[in-house]
């Protein structure tokens, strides 16, 4: 294991398998801070850099293809210590049956709060209409590969580790024409390389779908597109990693019964805390789905059973994006998942034992999001208190909605709510900077560190516009710690493994994962906010190869690299909360 503290520098460090080695220097923000205390959020993306103009369908949002926009990842494609940012782009329909548009913009992190567009000869060239993104190094070589969904063929581009990536995806299997929304790897069959899994939407046919303006569908009166209601949807599909570069589709066989739902939002992850990842689907207008894994390569559809299928009072939702996080922080992982406006983001807490339970109203987030329409999603810690803060990317899918005069419009202003005790949540987007007065129609979000500061900062990606980046300025001296897993007997991203940090006799739960949010990736590396914790106590790492170990004595306000099997050994055993 490696740590990283110090003053402002730039950090370049080799990636190095085993034991705890290695040194690299954290980089405080030398630019004023919000007094203390105060949650403020800057959008800097101009000055930093990232100036990609979105291209998601024409101004009219006539059909449906048209208005479901795009994702972002943050992905560390360089190993230089610090993250750099994906941008997924869309393309019109009219420009799709030229090509399209180039699918994705790759921006490096040169530090110091700035990005240099890199894309030109990265070998990111490919053409289309790109949709969503999630990151892992599924080669296991030492360098982040990437996948790409897509309204067409999906791409699987591999890192070449020379600031290069290669387009594999016919090589690897993985070209999957459906319209795909959201992707994550993970290794349902802990075997020690990630497989995929795409959520799928439905299928679009300009031929035979009615346009918006022969005004067939209609939304409280007005004149909108048709679907997904009505429309044929597309089943999911898990792909399995050979571990020889190559996948293979093992949908039927492994159970993943989806009855063609609206796919969008996707996890793998343990969400019953038994070793094995699960996976869920969030989406859009029939039930979620939870797949929980069967421990023998297979998978059961419990998503009713367990309370995650539907809201508390039975309804179908319009499932975007989904987060998961230990809010109560009872060991147990909870889900936030967003959703359409005049209907509340759903939070599902993990409990009782077996099952989800919908206690959104009582944590008071039901009715903040009632008038807004979520997509990106996610639990951070904005503040560092050690509690998981809710952020919500919101935006509109009918640009005249606002002629309704009924509450809700097009652009939107994305939301905070501060994690009130661990039990409720409070808004606090009207005084929480500049950055959340912005107003557009957001979609995907990304979250994590892209300055090394020790605070999370937010990217959000916005409908025919330039993105959002929310610098987290917040002021204060609370302490924080963030973790970046290596895995040896795992995969070597550690993606599954599930960490606990215990400070000031207080314990936190996170897990690493890819693909989440909407369309999204978010920074790998686990941060914990310490609030005003000197010291770490203690951190217990169940890794997906089944090893418990316990690490002591680290540092406070620093990265630290966490090689699988640098602590004290324990048996193979889930943590308990």
């Amino acid at each position: 294991m490696s740590e990283k503290g110090g003053t402002v520098a730039r950090r370049r460090r080799r990636l190095v398998i085993g034991g705890v080695t290695g040194l690299a220097i954290v980089a405080w923000l030398t630019s004023p801070r919000a007094a203390d205390g105060i949650v403020a959020l800057v959008d800097v993306a101009e000055q930093a850099g990232l100036t990609l103009v979105n291209v998601h369908g024409d101004a009219a949002k006539d059909y449906i293809v048209d208005s479901l926009g795009n994702g972002a990842a943050w992905v560390d494609y360089d190993n230089d210590g610090d993250v750099d940012a994906l941008i997924v782009n869309g393309s019109t329909r009219e420009r799709i049956a030229e090509g399209g548009d180039p699918m994705a913009a790759l921006y490096r992190n040169d530090g110091r709060g700035r990005f240099t567009d890199v894309t030109s000869g990265s070998g990111l060239d490919r053409r289309g209409w790109g949709m969503g993104v999630c990151v892992a190094d599924y080669d296991n070589d030492g360098f982040q590969d990437v996948y790409v969904t897509a309204f067409g063929p999906n791409v699987l581009l591999r890192n070449a580790g020379d600031g290069t990536f290669a387009d594999v995806t016919a090589a690897a299997g993985v070209g999957d024409s459906a319209w795909s929304m959201n992707c994550a790897f993970g290794d349902y069959d802990l075997d020690g390389d990630v497989d995929l899994y795409v959520a799928n939407y439905l299928t679009f046919d300009e031929e035979t779908i009615p346009a918006r303006d022969d005004s067939v569908c209609q939304h409280v009166g007005l004149d909108v597109y048709c679907g997904p209601r009505g429309l044929p949807g597309e089943p999911d599909t898990l792909y399995r990693n050979d571990g020889d570069g190559t996948f293979t589709d093992v949908t039927r066989v492994a159970g993943i019964n989806d009855p063609g739902y609206y796919g969008f939002g996707v996890l793998f992850s343990d969400l019953d805390n038994d070793g094995w990842p699960d996976i869920f689907v969030a989406n859009d207008s029939v039930p979620n789905l939870w797949f929980h894994n069967n421990q023998d390569g297979t998978f059961s559809e419990e998503g009713l059973f367990r309370g995650l299928a539907l809201s508390s009072d039975g309804r179908e939702q319009a499932g975007m994006g989904v987060g998961a996080g230990d809010f109560n922080r009872d060991g147990q992982l909870d889900l936030l998942i967003s959703n359409f406006s005049e209907d509340y983001n759903t939070l599902y807490q993990n409990g009782p034992p077996g099952g989800f339970t919908d206690v959104t109203y009582q944590a008071d987030l039901g009715t903040p999001s009632w008038w807004r329409l979520g997509w990106g999603v996610g639990f951070v810690d904005i503040d560092n208190d050690g509690l998981l803060d809710a952020f919500v990317a919101n935006g509109h899918v009918y640009p005249d909605v606002g002629t309704l005069n009924r509450g809700a419009r097009y652009r939107q202003r994305n939301q905070l709510f501060r994690n009130v005790g661990g039990s409720r949540f409070r808004d606090i987007s009207q005084g929480a900077g500049p950055g959340l007065r912005v107003e557009q129609s957001s979609r995907g979000a990304a979250f994590g560190d892209y300055d090394n500061d020790g605070d999370i900062d937010a990217l959000v990606i916005n409908m025919n516009d330039r993105p959002t980046l929310l610098r987290n300025d917040t002021g204060g001296a609370l302490h924080w710690l963030t973790l970046r897993l290596v895995g040896t007997d795992s995969n070597l991203d550690g993606i599954g493994a599930r960490v606990q940090v215990t400070a000031n006799g207080r314990t936190q739960t996170e897990e690493i994962r890819s693909g989440g949010s909407y369309l999204s990736h978010n920074d790998m590396r686990a941060h914990f906010g310490l609030g005003e914790a000197t010291r770490v106590e203690r951190v217990v790492i169940r890794w997906p190869s089944g090893l418990v170990e316990t690490i002591a004595g680290l540092d406070v306000n620093r990265f630290h690299d966490v090689h699988e099997g640098s602590g004290t050994r324990k048996p193979a055993e889930p943590v308990k909360p």
